[in-house]
C-alpha cells in the first residue's frame, strides 16, 4: 500500500508544468513590459474596489459592535471611489503606484539613516553599511520620484525575475520528486 507521500510523487510532473508556465509568463513580462505594467495597474485598481466593498460591508455589519464604525465606512467608501477612479484610468494607476513606491523607499531610507546613527551611538560595528544603504536608498527614491517611468520598468522586471525564479524552483523540485519516486520504485523492485 502506498503512503500519501508516494501518491504525491506520482504527480511530480504537475510541478514541472507549473514551472514551465511561470517561466513562460516571466518571458512574456520581460518582452511586454508596458502591457504587463498596465495589467498590474488594473489588478491594483481591482484590489482597491474589492477592498472598499469589503470595508463597507465590514463597517455596516459591525455598526452595533464598533464604536467608530463610521470611520471604517468612510475609509471603505474612499477606497471604493479611488478604485473605481483608478480602474477607469489605468495610466493614472501606474503613475500613482510609481509615486507610492518612490515615497515609500524615501521614507524607509531616511529611517535607515537615523537607525545607523543610533547604531553608531551603541558602537555597533556595521553601522556604516546601514548608513550607506540608507543614503543609496534616498538617492534611488529621488531618481524614482523624478522619473516614474524608471519605477514602472523596475517593478515589471522585478516581477519578471520573481516569476522566473519561482518557475525554476518548481522545475528543480519536480525533478527532485521524480528522482525520489524512482528510488522508491527501485527499492520496491529489490524487495519483490
Amino acid at each position: 500500500m502506498k503512503s500519501k507521500i508516494e501518491n504525491r510523487l506520482n504527480y511530480w510532473y504537475l510541478l514541472l508544468i507549473t514551472g514551465i508556465m511561470f517561466i513562460l509568463l516571466s518571458i512574456w513580462v520581460f518582452f511586454t513590459p508596458l502591457t504587463s505594467f498596465l495589467a498590474l495597474a488594473w489588478v491594483i485598481s481591482f484590489g482597491f474596489v474589492i477592498g472598499g466593498i469589503s470595508e463597507i460591508a465590514y463597517s455596516v455589519s459591525n455598526r452595533k459592535n464598533l464604536k467608530n464604525w463610521g470611520w471604517y465606512l468612510t475609509g471603505g467608501i474612499i477606497t471604493l471611489i479611488l478604485g473605481l477612479h483608478l480602474s477607469l484610468l489605468p495610466g493614472v494607476t501606474g503613475l500613482v503606484l510609481c509615486y507610492y513606491i518612490g515615497f515609500w523607499l524615501l521614507f524607509r531610507s531616511i529611517m535607515e539613516i537615523t537607525n545607523s546613527i543610533d547604531l553608531k551611538k551603541y558602537h555597533v560595528k556595521n553601522w556604516g553599511w546601514v548608513l550607506t544603504f540608507g543614503i543609496l536608498g534616498v538617492i534611488t527614491s529621488l531618481i524614482l520620484l523624478w522619473n516614474p517611468i524608471i519605477t514602472s520598468v523596475a517593478i515589471i522586471y522585478w516581477i519578471g525575475m520573481g516569476l522566473l525564479m519561482f518557475g525554476m524552483v518548481q522545475i528543480v523540485l519536480a525533478f527532485g520528486l521524480r528522482k525520489i519516486k524512482n528510488k522508491i520504485e527501485d527499492i520496491r523492485e529489490d524487495f519483490d
